[in-house]
């Protein structure tokens, strides 16, 4: 399975438009190579670097579930709200939308990470009512047994000085 964006090179710096130090607006994604039988995808969106010394391995930054398995993307500006009408679900660390890249320009630029998981199955796990963490520890556990297959596209970001 392959993850790719239009917006820049997998592994290069993401645009400042899709950050918080432009207009935090989601970027086009789109995949191809899907394996036979996906029934739905699960897109997770980290920062492997924030939480480095926090006591975590990653800070979320945006998790879509349920995203049907007939689509190949995401459009550019994904809009926000708990359940968009096609039944795909999504949260951030801050509510229901996307939240963009915010590496600070005192340090190093930030890996962040696009994680597509094709799976066999849809997910009951609901778009509210639980915490962030809780809900991604809800979609985590009932990926298990049902990932097909994964892919992964990477941005760097800091802010400038």
């Amino acid at each position: 399975m392959t993850l790719t964006s239009s917006a820049w090179a997998d592994g290069g710096q993401m645009p400042v438009k899709y950050t918080q130090a432009g207009e935090e607006a989601s970027p086009p994604l789109a995949w191809s190579n899907v394996p036979e039988g996906a029934a739905s995808f699960v897109l997770i969106f980290h920062d492997v670097d924030a939480a480095i010394g926090n006591g975590t391995d990653d800070l979320l930054h945006w998790m879509l579930w349920n995203i049907p398995g007939t689509a190949t993307g995401l459009p550019e500006r994904v809009p926000p709200g708990s359940q968009l009408p096609d039944g795909t679900r999504q949260i951030s660390a801050t509510g229901a939308s996307y939240r963009g890249p915010g590496a600070l320009a005192s340090g190093p630029a930030h890996h962040y990470v696009f994680e597509l998981f094709a799976l066999d199955a849809t997910l009951d796990v609901p778009a509210v009512g639980a915490s962030p963490p809780q809900t991604r520890a809800a979609v985590v556990t009932g990926m298990a047994g049902h990932v097909r297959g994964k892919a992964a596209y990477v941005g760097l970001f800091k802010r400038q000085p």
